[in-house]
Order: C-alpha cells, then sequence, then structure tokens
C-alpha cells in the first residue's frame, strides 16, 4: 500500500505544489525560488529516503517569508497524509547529526498531537543567502502544525549558520525516517495504548 501524499495549497502570496512518497529512495525535485531552503528541503527528502517534489512560486519581491511558510504548511499536510492510519509504524525516531563544529539533535513523536522545542546558539549570522535564519524555527512550527507531530530539535553548539541549519534538516530527516517506517513485529499494530494516534 502506498504512502504518498499530495497537497496543493493557493493563495493571494503563494502557489505551493507538494508530493511526498515516504516509501521512496531519497529522489528530489525542489524548487522554491529559495536556494538556500532547497538545498534544505533536498537534505530532508535525500536523508530520510523519502521522494520528494516541491514547488512553490511566491511573491519574492516583497521577502521569503511566504513562500518558506507556505511551502513547510504544505509539506506537513503532504507528510501527514502520507502516513495514513499509522498502523504499524515505530511512531517515535530520534538522530543526532554532527556537520563539522555543529551538532543537531532530534526526536520525533508522530503522535497526532502538534508539540515544537526548539533551541539552537544565539547570535547566528542572521542571513544564509537570502534565507533569513530565524526562519528554522517557523519552518518547524508549521510543518508541525499541519503534520501533528511532536518535535524536539536542539542544537547545543555550533558557529556557522549554514551547518546550524544543515545539521538540523539532516537529522529531521533521519528521525521522520525511522518514525514513519514499518515495524515488521507490529503488523497491523496502532503503536498507541489509546487506540488512536
Amino acid at each position: 500500500m502506498s504512502r504518498i501524499g499530495r497537497v496543493e495549497r493557493s493563495t493571494k502570496e503563494t502557489s505551493v505544489v507538494v508530493e511526498i512518497d515516504l516509501d521512496g529512495h531519497g529522489d528530489v525535485e525542489v524548487s522554491t525560488g529559495v536556494g538556500f531552503y532547497d538545498h534544505m528541503l533536498d537534505q530532508l527528502g535525500r536523508h530520510g529516503l523519502f521522494d520528494l517534489t516541491v514547488k512553490t512560486e511566491g511573491d519574492l519581491h516583497i521577502d521569503s517569508h511566504h513562500t518558506i511558510e507556505d511551502t513547510a504548511l504544505a509539506l506537513g499536510a503532504a507528510f501527514k497524509q502520507a502516513l495514513g492510519d499509522k498502523v504499524g509504524i515505530y511512531r517515535f525516531g530520534n538522530c543526532t547529526v554532527p556537520l563539522d563544529e555543529s551538532l543537531a539533535q532530534v526526536t520525533v513523536d508522530l503522535s497526532g498531537r502538534p508539540y515544537l522545542v526548539h533551541t539552537e546558539p544565539e547570535n547566528m549570522a542572521p542571513m544564509i543567502g537570502e534565507y533569513d535564519t530565524t526562519m528554522t524555527r517557523h519552518i518547524l512550527e508549521s510543518f508541525v502544525a499541519q503534520a501533528q507531530i511532536a518535535l524536539h530539535v536542539h542544537v547545543p553548539y555550533g558557529r556557522n549558520a549554514h551547518h546550524i541549519v544543515e545539521c538540523q534538516f539532516k537529522a529531521l530527516a533521519r528521525a521522520l525516517r525511522y518514525a514513519s517506517e514499518r515495524d515488521p513485529r507490529a503488523v497491523g499494530i496502532l503503536p498507541s495504548t489509546k487506540g488512536a494516534l
């Protein structure tokens, strides 16, 4: 049974199409008009082994905020759709990823309840190309709200802004991969004592 989510989101500010296959091979085609964001979404697909297509056209003449936010919202909704009934998945996942001097620790629960805890070093460079580094938390907030997951992201140290952000996306990719994979010992079982996720 395929686990594919597809979401189209159109507003006066953006037009977004996202498709994700949780059982893919890391084939990624991303175009948002924000180069560093494209690079991060590429990390998400490749390290999560998700086939991921993202096509966003936004009001970049204003700034990148709406484009980045609406893409994250659509991605979260597509991820939730692809998960389906969550029967037989591991549900929990975590991963720690270094990138040179930076380290990211990510833990996820595909709980059906949106919650984000996010810490990263203060006083990072404010911009990476056209990417506002304060948007990383907002991307995660938007994704979590639509995916309805609990996500804890902690970067205890790091100096280079590019590394600090990138190791978060790589660790997120792996944690989501581990949590969404099917558990061969739990075929037909929903991983919840509540009977619902």
